[in-house]
C-alpha cells in the first residue's frame, strides 16, 4: 500500500489540499494542532476557521481577478468554494459567508471522508524522512518550533508583516433610524439583492472628528522584534489615517455609490457594515482593521452616526504573520528546493487573501496527488488566475534586494499578475476598453485552463 501523504495544517489550504488528494483516491493525513495547541487568534477547532473577514470578495468571473479564481476553483472542486456558496450571506456583489456554518462544513466534510485521517496535533519540527511527501500548509501563525526548522533548513530570515481583524457589531444594536440599508451602486450579489450592507454616515465635521480621535486613540505598543512592515491590501485604519486625513474617504469610508434615505445631504463619508453570519444577528465593520486598543475602539466607534450604542461580539486585534522567500525557496511545482519531499501551501508561500490561500492549496494538492500517482502534471497556465498567482509566488516576481532583504511581499489575485493580451481589442463607439480588456484576460483564462485539464499544456522541466 503506498505511503499517505502528509498535510500539517488544516486551515483553508491545508484543508483544499487534503481535499484533492483524498478526491484523487489516495491517503492523507491531515494534521492540526488546534484544539491541543491554540492560537492567539482563532477561537475553536474546527478547520478552514476565518479569523479576520467574512468574504471572500468579489464574485464576478467576467471582470475581476477574484471572481475569475472563484470560477476556475469551482470547475476543480474545491472544497472550500463548494463549502463557500452553500453557507453565503448577502453581501452587494461579493460572496462572502456565515464563518460558522462554513468552517462546521469543511470540517465535517473532511471527517467523513474514509481516505483522510485527522490528528490533533502540533508538529513542533521538520518531519523524518520516513514522511516522502508533505505540505506545509501552517499559514501565518506557525507553530514556533516548526518556523524555526523551516528557518534553519532555509537559511532565511522570517519575511513577516501585520495582519489586523475588523470588529464585529451585535445587528440590533445598530441605530436604523440613522443607518440604512444599500449595496454601493445597488450591485446585487449572489446572495444578496442590491441592499445589502448597512450604511452608518458622516457629514464633514463627523468625519473630521473622528480621524482626529483615531489619531490621538491609545494603539497597541510593539516589542522591538516585531517591527514589521504592514500588508497593504490590509491595513489598519489608523496606519491609513496616518496617510493623509482624506485617506479613509477614498478607502473604507468612501461615500460613493450611496444615498441616505434619511437626508438630502449627500455624506462625507460613510461606514459599511457587512452581515457576517447566516441568522444576520452579526454584522463585521467593513475595512476596518485596527491595532487600536480594546476601550479605544468602544469609544471611537460610538462616535459613528447609528453605533452610539453598539455591542461588540468581537473587537479589532491584530497578529502576526510570516510567509517565505519563495521565489527564492520553491520550484513550480511548490516544493522545497533545499528538500523537495516537502511542500509549501498558503499563506505561509506569500499570498493573500482567503481564496488564494485555499487555491495555492488546492494546486499543491494536486501537484502531490499527480507526484504520488507518476502522472506529472504541469503548472497551470500563467494566463489563469491559479496560474498568475503561483508564477508570482514561485518565479513571477522581479527579485530586487533592499538593504540585504528580498523584495517579495505576499500578493492578492489582480490583473496585474495575468500577462498582457496577445493584441489590440476591437470595439463599437463607445466601448470601455478597461472592461474590455478583462473580459477578454477572463475568456482567455477560461480557455486556457480547459487546455490544461485536457492535458493539452506542455510539462516544463525545472
Amino acid at each position: 500500500m503506498a505511503l499517505p501523504i502528509h498535510v500539517i495544517g488544516a486551515g483553508l489550504a491545508g484543508s483544499e489540499a487534503a481535499w484533492q488528494i483524498a478526491q484523487n483516491g489516495l491517503r492523507v493525513v491531515l494534521h492540526e494542532m488546534r484544539p491541543v495547541r491554540a492560537t492567539p487568534v482563532h477561537k475553536g477547532g474546527d478547520f478552514a476557521e476565518l479569523v479576520c473577514s467574512n468574504s471572500f470578495r468579489a464574485d464576478d468571473p467576467l471582470t475581476s481577478a477574484i471572481g475569475i479564481l472563484h470560477r476556475e476553483m469551482r470547475e476543480l472542486n474545491s472544497l472550500i468554494l463548494t463549502a463557500a456558496d452553500a453557507h453565503k450571506v448577502p453581501a452587494g456583489g461579493a460572496l462572502a459567508v456565515d464563518r460558522e456554518g462554513f468552517a462546521r462544513s469543511v470540517t465535517e466534510r473532511l471527517l467523513a471522508c474514509p481516505s483522510v485521517e485527522i490528528v490533533r496535533e502540533e508538529i513542533g519540527a521538520i518531519p523524518s524522512c520516513e514522511w516522502d511527501q508533505v505540505i506545509i500548509a501552517t499559514g501565518p501563525l506557525t507553530a514556533p518550533g516548526l518556523a524555526a526548522a523551516i528557518r534553519n533548513l532555509t537559511g532565511e530570515e522570517d519575511l513577516a508583516f501585520y495582519d489586523a481583524i475588523a470588529p464585529i457589531v451585535y445587528r440590533d444594536t445598530i441605530d436604523m433610524s440613522k443607518a440604512w440599508m444599500q449595496s454601493r451602486y445597488d450591485r446585487q450579489g449572489p446572495a444578496g439583492d442590491g441592499a445589502d450592507y448597512i450604511n452608518c454616515p458622516l457629514d464633514r465635521a463627523q468625519y473630521e472628528a473622528f480621524i482626529d480621535a483615531l489619531l490621538a486613540a491609545e494603539k497597541t505598543d510593539f516589542k522591538s522584534f516585531e517591527e514589521t512592515p504592514y500588508f497593504d491590501g490590509c491595513l489598519p485604519i489608523e496606519v491609513m489615517a496616518e496617510r493623509g486625513r482624506e485617506t479613509l474617504r477614498h478607502g473604507p469610508m468612501k461615500p460613493f455609490g450611496l444615498t441616505n434615505p434619511h437626508s438630502a445631504q449627500k455624506p462625507y463619508g460613510v461606514v459599511q457594515l457587512r452581515q457576517d453570519n447566516r441568522l444576520g444577528t452579526l454584522f463585521n465593520i467593513v475595512g476596518f482593521q485596527t491595532k487600536l486598543k480594546h476601550a479605544a475602539q468602544i469609544a471611537l466607534f460610538r462616535t459613528i452616526p447609528g453605533l452610539e450604542r453598539a455591542e461588540f461580539a468581537r473587537l479589532g486585534g491584530l497578529h502576526r504573520n510570516s510567509f517565505l522567500n519563495s521565489p527564492k525557496l520553491l520550484d513550480s511545482r511548490l516544493r522545497l528546493k533545499a528538500d523537495p519531499r516537502l511542500r509549501f501551501a498558503g499563506q505561509i508561500t506569500g499570498c493573500e487573501g482567503y481564496v488564494e490561500s485555499a487555491a495555492i492549496g488546492l494546486i499543491a494538492g494536486l501537484f502531490a496527488a499527480s507526484e504520488r500517482l507518476g502522472r506529472p502534471l504541469a503548472p497551470p497556465p500563467p494566463t489563469t488566475a491559479i496560474g498568475a498567482l503561483l508564477n508570482h509566488n514561485t518565479g513571477g516576481h522581479i527579485m530586487t534586494i533592499d538593504a540585504g532583504h528580498s523584495s517579495f511581499q505576499p500578493m492578492n489575485v489582480n490583473f496585474g499578475l495575468f500577462p498582457p493580451l496577445a493584441g489590440p481589442l476591437d470595439g463599437k463607439k463607445g466601448f470601455d476598453k478597461a472592461q474590455g480588456k478583462k473580459r477578454a484576460i477572463s475568456a482567455r483564462a477560461a480557455a486556457d485552463l480547459q487546455a490544461w485539464r485536457a492535458g493539452a499544456w506542455p510539462i516544463a522541466a525545472e
